[in-house]
């Protein structure tokens, strides 16, 4: 029931935010916005859609081939996973709600706590890689192409968002190569932290954090042997942005536009978008995306077409997501009480 009430609680907050960020998008060209988007041609708009679910099921493809060592879940299960985890991202702040969630379901299927948590966090590292892969490429095609001359703030925002990924994804090679190390370097800066007041009990913290690294080292262990494994996740994972990076462009043809954007300005700008949308701590980076959006594509297209592509692009990539999920965790959860 209280899991039940957080979902009521978060999607009433989302839904009041959505409006409020949606009258500010559209309220000074409501008319012209409300005219491009009904002159859309669905082709590419169906085209944005197979593209998004495309990239839910790379995602879960990864999901598959990750547990598939001893334990044995469908493809079909797998995605259906990815795609619950869609909702439950969705209605939580920074997408904390997925990853519990997919543990739960994973126990469901008879695979222990210990391995779920393994599966888990074998799935963030390759998404990690793959998102500082794709990061990294956006700020050299920016770098060499200055692409965003209109938000030079906005930009320097997202490199410190792609220096943290960054720092994240060394965090964790560190701990694959020495456990040692890296634990010695997280006390330090726990204790520096319990200086400046941050830190109120300085023993609980290092012992949380300790166990935390000794899961992330015998993650990191175990793809290790598995390095086929480790490739093909990293792999698919840059796939699955790449589908999921992609969409404003067919939306931008929806809008009979052809010339404005291009392969690589589009993947460019929604690299910059979502590593923005990672410093927005609420349900979806509601508002903070909207924005980013608006900026980074605002360089290439009007205001109009900028405006139209974002109600679009942004039901696709993340409410449609939400519905989706939402269906098919309602479907599960009936599903299973009818055979109890």
């Amino acid at each position: 029931m209280k899991l039940i009430e957080n979902i009521r609680k978060n999607t009433i907050l989302l839904l009041l935010i959505t409006v409020v960020v949606m009258y500010f998008v559209l309220k000074d060209d409501f008319q012209n916005v409300l005219d491009a988007l009904l002159k859309a041609d669905l082709k590419y708009i169906l085209l944005a859609f197979i593209s998004f679910i495309i990239s839910v099921c790379l995602k879960g493809y990864v999901n598959y081939l990750t547990v598939n060592n001893k334990d044995k879940i469908s493809i079909k299960e797998a995605i259906k996973h990815n795609v619950i985890v869609q909702f439950f991202n969705g209605i939580t702040p920074f997408s904390t709600g997925g990853q519990p969630m997919e543990i739960y379901m994973l126990t469901e299927h008879g695979i222990s706590g210990s391995k779920a948590t393994m599966i888990i966090l074998q799935n963030f590292i390759f998404y990690q890689i793959a998102l500082v892969i794709f990061g990294l490429g956006a700020v050299l095609y920016n770098a060499i192409f200055h692409i965003f001359p209109k938000v030079p703030v906005l930009r320097e925002l997202v490199l410190i968002g792609f220096i943290i990924n960054t720092l994240v994804a060394v965090g964790i090679l560190l701990i694959s190569i020495s456990k040692k190390f890296t634990t010695g370097i997280m006390n330090i800066l726990i204790i520096f932290l319990e200086k400046i007041k941050i830190v109120k009990n300085k023993e609980k913290t290092i012992k949380k954090w300790e166990t935390k690294l000794e899961e992330f080292h015998e993650c990191a262990k175990v793809l290790r042997k598995r390095k086929k494994l480790f490739i093909l996740g990293v792999i698919y994972n840059l796939l699955s942005l790449g589908f999921l990076y992609i969409i404003p462009l067919f939306i931008t043809y929806s809008m009979h536009d052809f010339t404005s954007l291009n392969v690589l300005d589009t993947l460019t700008s929604s690299a910059y978008v979502l590593l923005m949308g990672a410093f927005v701590p609420i349900p979806g980076a509601s508002g903070g995306i909207e924005y980013g959006y608006m900026k980074f594509f605002g360089n290439f297209l009007s205001k109009t077409k900028t405006s139209a592509t974002l109600v679009i692009w942004r039901f696709i990539t993340y409410y449609f997501g939400m519905i989706l999920g939402m269906i098919v965790f309602n479907m599960d959860e009936r599903k299973k009480h009818k055979w109890e």
